[in-house]
């Protein structure tokens, strides 16, 4: 499976992303990917050292800033 199907198939899933040169995550629940992996992001609150910190609402992520995409389990 490719990384596109695969993060497609995350989609209405909650996730993790953690970006390059950023020392917080992002969790959010994953709304729409296009082919160069850009993820809309609903729900979304970051975290800072394992303590969510702010809640951020709706956030697009530019896909050549992402470094791991991590599905959360409930």
């Amino acid at each position: 499976m490719f990384p596109n199907d695969k993060v497609k198939s995350l989609i209405g899933s909650k996730v993790q992303i953690e970006m390059k040169g950023e020392k917080f995550t992002l969790e959010g629940t994953l709304e729409v990917v296009d082919d160069y992996l850009n993820l809309h992001l609903i729900n979304t609150t970051e975290i800072v050292d394992g303590e969510r910190t702010r809640a951020l609402g709706s956030v697009l992520v530019r896909g050549n800033n992402i470094i791991l995409v991590n599905p959360v389990n409930e």
